[in-house]
């Protein structure tokens, strides 16, 4: 099969090998600079500059990123009551809700209604009073305790920040996205987020426990990626893209949890925030020698997911050789030597469309795990690839030759990978 040609010409092996540490409206109009930015929709394409057109490798595009929203959408600071009234407050759709609402939703938080606990908190099943279905997450204390201050005024500055950050993540529109629905007040007893109630679990899950074919895999990479597409379009790095934090909901649509949290507890506000952001087998290799934090760094994390979705194996295990599954798998794509990364359950070796689409998805997540961001794709593009893929029109963008490159923001990238790569099973 003829080769995406997508990577880098400043990749080794030997550069890979790394140490891993532990609102916008729903629809979006032209932004006044000349680039058309639409919703995004795992069923379109994003279109991130209008004017982008096909070009050569002496040629170089410059794409625009969107680095702020609108001054209409950050909305008007408020501060409300610690058992404030459980309605909807006046900056977009958020709910402020009772501590005591929450605590009876959930049956005084009984350990029953766990569904998850992660860096953040402990998320609980709970129904509220007009019957929505929710998930409730418990911040631990050491991230609330950032909101109570000995200065009331300052306290108050970043009460009424919290709530506006809340505010703005919950204006977000995304089929696959978790909706925020609202908190409860910064000045209650504890901090606690109400969000869409998800009920299939998470793909990390799915992945190692359950009969999960490879075109419901490619589903959950298209939906992921048009997702966190949405969120870099809307000014909001992840920060921790990894398969627990894709939820999947009962027709096994892809929903992409956690994605404000960052925003709600700064990363470096309390004590325990001293290593980078993230989980560990996730992180993007530039971030933890540089403490470069972008857009990209979500790009590597996600690149690390799709690695996970094709081979079905843990992005971290206790290998004393190779424990992260990003530095395997470079490793044998550079080797030639796909197949020893394919789960073999999936019909890699019998299947024509899986053999070809999985070889595609392989090589964009090549392209994802570059180890400088500047070599990686932007979010937009990952999601246009995979929807081609999905769809059967890749073998357009599949017939490029080694004399042809993929430009993004004036980086020049070249695969090192022959042209007879992928044909090699």
């Amino acid at each position: 099969m003829p080769v995406f040609i997508f990577i880098c010409n400043c990749f080794s092996h030997n550069a890979n090998k790394r140490k891993n540490s532990p609102s916008i409206p729903k629809d979006l109009e032209e932004n006044g600079t000349n680039n058309l930015v639409v919703p995004v929709s795992s069923k379109k394409p994003i279109i991130v500059d209008s004017k982008v057109t096909t070009s050569s490798c002496n040629e170089s595009i410059s794409v625009n990123v969107i680095s702020e929203l609108q001054s209409n959408h950050v909305g008007q600071s408020i501060l409300v009551d610690s058992e404030g009234q459980n309605n909807e407050c006046n900056i977009g759709e958020c709910e402020i809700f009772k501590y005591s609402e929450l605590e009876k939703a959930t049956n005084n938080f009984d350990s029953s209604r766990v569904l998850g606990s992660g860096g953040y908190g402990t998320v609980y099943s709970g129904t509220l009073k007009d019957g929505r279905l929710v998930a409730i997450k418990r911040l631990h204390e050491d991230k609330f305790m950032i909101l109570r201050l000995h200065d009331n005024k300052l306290e108050e500055e970043r009460q009424r920040k919290f709530i506006n950050e809340v505010a703005m993540l919950t204006r977000l529109r995304h089929e696959n996205l978790v909706h925020l629905y609202g908190c409860t007040s910064p000045k209650t007893r504890e901090l606690l987020l109400v969000q869409e109630y998800i009920p299939n679990g998470t793909v990390a899950d799915r992945l190692h426990r359950y009969t999960f074919p490879w075109s419901t895999r490619l589903n959950v990479a298209v939906q992921t990626a048009s997702a966190l597409a949405y969120l870099h379009a809307s000014n909001i790095i992840h920060r921790d893209v990894k398969t627990c934090n894709i939820l999947l909901d009962r027709s096994l649509n892809a929903k992409v949890a956690d994605f404000g949290l960052s925003r709600l507890v700064p990363h470096g506000a309390t004590h325990i925030s001293t290593n980078p952001a993230g989980t560990r087998g996730y992180i993007d290799p530039e971030y933890i020698e540089l403490g470069h934090l972008s857009d990209k760094s979500d790009v590597y994390s996600f690149g690390v997911v799709l690695i996970e979705l094709i081979s079905s194996l843990p992005a971290f295990s206790k290998d004393e050789e190779q424990p992260f599954l990003s530095d395997f798998a470079m490793e044998k794509l550079l080797g030639g030597q796909l197949e020893k990364v394919v789960d073999p359950n999936l019909g890699f070796g019998s299947d024509k469309w899986i053999s070809e689409t999985i070889s595609a998805v392989s090589e964009l997540a090549f392209g994802c795990l570059q180890p400088q961001r500047n070599m990686r794709p932007s979010m937009a593009e990952v999601f246009n690839t995979l929807d081609s893929i999905n769809s059967g029109s890749s073998q357009i963008s599949l017939k490029l030759s080694s004399n042809h490159c993929y430009n993004a923001t004036k980086i020049h990238i070249v695969s090192r990978l022959p042209d007879d790569y992928f044909e090699k099973k």
